[in-house]
């Protein structure tokens, strides 16, 4: 099994990564949504390009994947089945729900991973990490007041999506640890077992062939090719990066983390894509999100620090 570095380095290291590529994939999906609207063509074609370079990384010698394994396969399964429904429930909101709506909307996952973790018997948090995670919904919904413009189908969409999220994230916590899986070998098996789900998926919604005649017709275009290449690039960037913060740190930071870039993405999404009005529950809103989100990142960042003596202790101890 291999063992996992969890120092706090890695795991700042791991939130950062993780952060930046988000805020960068949702600018990147909406602009290629917005020229091409086969989203669940996309998300096959992001996901066949990582199964191969991570295949053709193994063969040569980059990466460390094993092979495989049926009885892994088996129980990451439902990891990937949640992480598809999310992506592909996310991919299909963003046609009618701007950005800084649909991050407001997904800035509710923090809440429901707390939720989730106490139903499945997770130790309970810290009294700081609940009251993080409560001042940063509180905060969505206050700046929810003031966004929200109704679109029920398109923010329907949405919420199914943070349910989805919910879900593989624990999974992908759960997964990592149990099975001393890497994050470039999670990925593997989600790009690989997706595949099938996918493929029925965009047969059944009638998206195949046509998508991919309307997407060979706009590749004669060297500027939505670029925007394209590139959102293959760094859907690889983002799986391997989300997966890493998840299983180096916890489900609920990874979503945390999702909050905070939310902030940045929110006011670039008001300048660059926005379509919002600016109002001073906005600004509020926003100003109580960061300020939980920043209280959570230090809570779990001292409570990270704080358990490093100890295990340093134990592994002393079982050296005696």
């Amino acid at each position: 099994m291999e063992i996992i570095d969890t120092s706090p380095y890695l795991s700042l290291f791991s939130a950062f990564s993780y952060g930046i590529a988000s805020m960068a994939m949702v600018f990147i999906n909406k602009a290629v949504i917005m020229q091409y609207a086969h989203s669940m063509t996309l998300l096959t074609l992001q996901q066949i390009g990582t199964a191969l370079l991570i295949h053709f990384g193994r063969v040569m010698g980059y990466t460390k994947a094993r092979e495989l394994n049926a009885e892994t396969a088996k129980r990451l399964f439902p990891v990937s089945l949640f992480y598809n429904a999310n992506v592909g429930f996310a991919l299909a909101s963003l046609k009618g729900v701007n950005i800084p709506m649909y991050i407001a909307i997904k800035r509710l996952t923090p809440l429901a991973v707390l939720v989730a973790g106490f139903f499945t018997g997770k130790a309970r948090p810290t009294t700081q990490v609940t009251l993080s995670v409560i001042l940063t919904a509180a905060g969505v919904l206050i700046a929810a007041l003031g966004d929200f413009s109704f679109d029920l189908f398109g923010y329907s969409l949405a919420f199914i999506s943070v349910f989805f999220q919910t879900m593989y994230l624990v999974l992908v916590e759960k997964s990592g640890a149990e099975d001393g899986l890497s994050s470039i070998e999670i990925m593997f098996y989600n790009s690989f077992l997706s595949l099938p789900f996918l493929l029925f998926l965009i047969i059944a919604t009638g998206e195949f062939p046509t998508s991919l005649s309307i997407l060979f017709a706009q590749s004669s275009s060297i500027s939505f090719l670029a925007i394209l290449i590139l959102s293959f690039v760094m859907a690889i960037v983002l799986n391997y990066t989300m997966f890493l913060c998840t299983i180096v740190n916890s489900a609920l930071t990874t979503t945390i983390v999702g909050v905070l870039k939310g902030v940045g993405s929110t006011t670039l999404g008001f300048v660059i894509l926005g379509g919002v009005e600016v109002h001073a529950l906005n600004v509020t809103g926003l100003m109580i999100n960061t300020a939980g989100g920043v209280w959570y990142s230090l809570a779990k960042y001292q409570q990270k620090k704080s358990k490093l003596p100890k295990i340093m202790s134990d592994m002393e101890g079982h050296r005696k």
